[in-house]
């Protein structure tokens, strides 16, 4: 399978080294965290020769003894090399019975300098801190933004596979595949998994149908703003039976999994978060399509969702602001700096036009304005607010 070097992921990997944290690589699963070890892995061998490198994928069968928290954690010690750098990397570590037994005892000796992987049931955020005992670090790893997916494929006819990557979303291993009904079903083999192995592994779930059902409603709704009332009174309507408490729960599950993010509302007037009312976006805008069809191909929505995960790739916080009556897509932040966003399918309308620079005009203090949107031209400026093609934007 093809490969590219995601940078920025492997600096980050790069700037933590010898940083006395337990590193851990999170993200949704199959989108390249074991692929990101081996490029670092790759990185030290030829920058830092010295290092001693202890390497254990617990998915090979070769290592098999290592799947005892005893055997893992000897194995390492009796690797230690003094004076050097000793680098231990250890993928899929979940596989190993008791592993935060074996990975705390290593990190208490302050010998070696840990990065591990994993599988999203077992290395949950919420669960980090009850699992080890020492600081971790967190590299989260996200699926190809649209510019890795231009550079893997070495694109040039960029206007028809901006609309591919819209369908296909971000999971390099779907790319593998030649037709839709391929790529789709290894994407829906992705999120299955997520929600009826891992979720219901770790959470010990009874009831799939009301965590799938919650799931779907999300994914058919994303960019919309949701309340967990609105979810249940969904599931009700279409014959379940599920109360506020669960729902909220299996929210979290989801969350937690990476398969969705939450985005709280900013109240712009009285300068407060806005609690009860959420949106949510997908991980990979692929599970979309891959799940629930193309019945309702819905892009603005979908290309709202694209914009806030190249937000949260550039490092921004975000949320989504209100003015008086009026809603503002997105609130950027990060450190000084702030940008407010709003993002449509079609401007040629008029109407459409008009009803997304209102929301904007209605802000009146300085930070910047931007309008991004299916335009295929140009940068330009309305009354100084600026104008990208979404295209454009993305590849920048």
């Amino acid at each position: 399978m093809k490969e590219i070097q995601r940078i920025k992921y492997l600096h980050k990997m790069i700037d933590c080294a010898n940083t006395p944290d337990i590193k851990v690589v999170t993200g949704v699963r199959r989108c390249g965290k074991s692929i990101l070890i081996n490029h670092y892995i790759q990185y030290v061998k030829e920058n830092e020769p010295n290092t001693n490198i202890v390497f254990i994928n617990l998915q090979d069968l070769d290592n098999d003894e290592l799947r005892s928290h005893k055997n893992l954690h000897d194995y390492i010690v009796a690797r230690y090399i003094k004076d050097v750098r000793n680098l231990v990397l250890i993928d899929e570590v979940q596989l190993c019975d008791k592993f935060e037994w074996a990975i705390n005892s290593l990190h208490s000796k302050r010998m070696f300098d840990l990065y591990i992987t994993g599988s999203n049931a077992f290395l949950l955020s919420n669960d980090l801190a009850t699992l080890f005992t020492g600081r971790t670090m967190k590299i989260d790893v996200m699926p190809f933004s649209y510019k890795e997916y231009v550079e893997f494929h070495d694109l040039n006819n960029l206007g028809h596979n901006f609309n591919d990557y819209i369908l296909h979303g971000g999971l390099s291993g779907s790319y593998l595949y030649a037709k839709d009904n391929e790529k789709y079903t290894y994407i829906r083999n992705v999120y299955n998994t997520i929600i009826t192995r891992d979720l219901v592994q770790k959470y010990k779930i009874r009831n799939l149908a009301d965590l799938q059902s919650i799931s779907n409603y999300m994914l058919d709704n994303i960019s919309n703003l949701l309340s967990i009332n609105n979810i249940s009174d969904s599931i009700g309507s279409a014959g379940g039976n599920i109360t506020n408490k669960t729902v909220n729960k299996y929210i979290d599950y989801l969350e937690n999994a990476f398969l969705y993010y939450k985005v709280m509302r900013y109240d712009l007037r009285g300068k407060k978060h806005l609690k009860s009312i959420n949106k949510y976006y997908a991980s990979d805008i692929g599970f979309r399509y891959a799940v629930l069809g193309k019945k309702n191909m819905d892009f603005g929505r979908v290309y709202e969702n694209v914009v806030y995960l190249e937000l949260l790739r550039r490092g921004y916080d975000i949320y989504v602001g209100k003015l008086y009556k009026k809603e503002i897509d997105f609130v950027a932040l990060k450190q000084n700096e702030k940008v407010y966003i709003q993002v449509s399918d079609n401007i040629s309308d008029s109407k459409t036009l008009e009803r997304e620079l209102s929301a904007l005009r209605a802000i009146k203090d300085a930070y910047p304005k931007i309008l991004i949107a299916n335009t295929k031209h140009e940068d330009y400026d309305i009354e100084g607010i600026q104008v990208y093609d979404l295209e454009s934007w993305l590849l920048r």
